[in-house]
């Protein structure tokens, strides 16, 4: 049983220590599998073997798992270098393929320098390129004399510089890099590209141009598969006559739909329309869009903006018959007019402007009474169930205010505590220079009026009714003239009850006027604005050319330099000298690992 065991234990140290020898071997030398003929070249050395392909194939190469054939090739036997010549082709399992006019290839370094007409195809995507830098030991291949690259689903890349990373199927381009695909165009000055999955992503300046469409951002996500986007920095989308701004832009092609998130601005070109909010979504094809959190627009007028806020807005309609709905809580301030509602909708084309009040809290109670839409103008409160007000659209100014069922027209007193009133079924104003200088109160109207001298001494208090009321605004004065009176009286102030010096309905609500833009906003909670979650961080590619390669290249150029000055021969033009080549590639890595992007991008 001892016995046994001992043997067990031994067998097993042998079997270790077998691995550990076979571990510790030296990389594989190149070897050369077909070969049609051998040529020694006594000008070149024993070193160096000449090998020339038959009628029958290719000269077939092998090292540590690649395979390459050529029509000629040069190989260094003490530097295990070789140089293949004339429809090179090399194989690395079955993804990797890359052909060429030249190949140098170091068993030692693992490192390949592809020329002329170089194309590299992996499962995803082709490569093309006049030279290209493949390091076998990070499996990443390199370029700065310009490339492209073909996946069927994206479109085509092409760059000044580029890096792919066979591990993680990653390309990464620098300078001048467009991607053109049939439906859009992107251009940056750096772009990730996922060839699996067609994820790209961009750094600094970007652009995306379609048909429709043009993106830009400083910092972005893109899906080349499924064309959608997420852009965070500087970003902006321009739909036709829409421009979409915002912390947080997403974008779906397919939808013709983009939504953004946190200080939104979306500018209507056609109709000179600014709207802001905090969340919005925009549905191009179906010419509507809507927006909350905070949500403002702005009509620009050439004399006096009109400003609108609720707590959604939508617009719909194509520019030329466009549509603004405001609901709920919606207010609107210019300088020379306010006003509130349950609901605004504003008429781009026609130059209606409505504020409503919405049917479910047309109930009959106080809170309905409440919620009646309201207009401030020149200290004027009017109120109905509905109002109207028409612009003149060419000359973007107000025209005429029409007041539906239950008009009501309350002032102040100029100089008492007292309020002058006019109600009836219908009210309709026109304006001149935006300033309203005429009212009609039309059907059973009734007028409490606190009548002043031009000394502005209380002459008494007038009540009356007639068919309807003509008022005049003529500067600080009001002109009634009672149409079709059917009784009244002018009271003295003593003889005027206090409990009668109120319309039944009376509802002042002056305390509510919007009288800056920033009043548009006093009754709203406090804005809480989610937290915009960015895209992955940066990451900073290793050197393409490390110290341990560069070492060995060295190592490598100074054998095959000795044997060059033993055998008293030229270098070969593509291997030129060890020198020569670690400063050319310690070049490679100042060219590529140059930041582009700052930190924060």
């Amino acid at each position: 049983m001892t016995l046994h065991l001992t043997l067990r234990f031994i067998l097993l140290i042998i079997c270790c220590f077998s691995t550990a020898l076979s571990n510790a071997q030296p990389p594989k030398k190149i070897f050369i599998e077909y070969s049609g003929f051998t040529v020694r070249d006594s000008l070149k050395g024993e070193n160096v073997t000449t090998f020339v392909r038959s009628n029958q194939g290719q000269i077939h190469i092998v090292h540590e798992g690649i395979d390459m054939w050529c029509d000629k090739a040069l190989y260094y036997q003490n530097e295990d270098f070789i140089e293949a010549y004339s429809n090179v082709r090399m194989k690395q399992g079955d993804t990797i393929n890359m052909t060429s006019d030249y190949v140098e290839y170091s068993g030692i370094t693992q490192l390949a320098i592809a020329a002329g007409k170089v194309v590299l195809t992996e499962p995803q995507s082709t490569l093309t390129t006049d030279t290209l830098y493949f390091n076998r030991f990070t499996q990443q291949a390199f370029y700065n004399s310009r490339g492209k690259v073909v996946r069927d689903s994206s479109g085509t890349i092409t760059s000044q510089i580029g890096r792919y990373d066979m591990n993680q199927s990653k390309y990464r381009f620098l300078k001048d890099v467009v991607l053109v695909n049939p439906k859009y165009t992107l251009e940056t000055n750096q772009l990730d590209f996922y060839s699996e999955n067609g994820h790209a992503y961009m750094y600094g300046p970007s652009t995306i141009i379609g048909e429709a469409s043009k993106v830009y951002s400083e910092r972005g996500f893109y899906d080349t598969n499924n064309d959608i986007g997420h852009f965070i920095k500087n970003s902006k989308i321009d739909y036709d006559n829409l421009q979409i701004e915002g912390d947080s832009l997403y974008f779906d092609r397919k939808r013709s739909f983009a939504s953004a998130d946190n200080n939104i601005t979306i500018t209507d070109t056609v109709n000179k329309t600014i709207i802001k909010g905090h969340h919005g979504e925009v549905f191009r094809d179906k010419d509507s869009l809507f927006i909350t959190k905070r949500a403002l627009a702005i009509t620009i007028q050439e004399n006096d903006s009109l400003y609108i806020h609720a707590d959604k807005l939508m617009v719909t309609g194509e520019p030329e018959h466009r549509i603004t709905r405001a609901y709920y809580n919606a207010k609107m301030f210019k300088s020379d007019m306010s006003g509130k509602a349950d609901s605004i909708h504003a008429n781009r084309e026609s130059g209606l402007t409505q504020l409503i009040n919405i049917k479910r809290f047309n109930t009959g109670d106080a809170f309905s009474i409440k919620r009646k839409p309201l207009i401030w103008n020149l200290g004027n409160q009017m109120s109905g169930d509905s109002i109207h007000l028409i612009s003149n659209v060419e000359k973007e100014e107000l025209d005429s205010l029409k007041v539906f069922n239950n008009a009501f027209l309350i002032s102040k007193d100029s100089l008492g505590s007292g309020f002058n009133q006019i109600k009836g079924q219908r009210l309709i104003g026109l304006f001149e220079n935006n300033e309203l200088y005429n009212v009609d109160i039309i059907k059973n109207a009734e007028i409490i009026f606190y009548s002043r001298d031009d000394n502005d001494t209380l002459v008494g208090i007038n009540k009356s009714k007639s068919g309807s009321i003509n008022l005049q605004f003529d500067g600080p004065y009001k002109l009634v003239t009672l149409v079709n009176q059917v009784d009244g009286e002018i009271y003295p102030e003593p003889q005027f009850p206090k409990n009668a010096r109120l319309f039944r309905g009376f509802d002042w609500r002056g305390d509510e006027q919007p009288k800056s833009v920033e009043d548009l906003f006093s009754d709203d909670p406090p804005l809480i604005l989610p937290i915009i979650k960015g895209l992955e961080p940066y990451i900073e590619d290793e050197e393409f050319i490390d110290e341990a390669l560069l070492k060995r290249i060295e190592e490598a150029g100074k054998k095959d330099k000795d044997e060059v000055n033993k055998a008293g021969r030229q270098l070969p033009t593509p291997l030129n000298t060890s020198k020569t080549k670690t400063k050319s590639l310690q070049k490679i890595n100042r060219t590529f690992n140059k930041p582009l992007i700052k930190k924060g991008n």
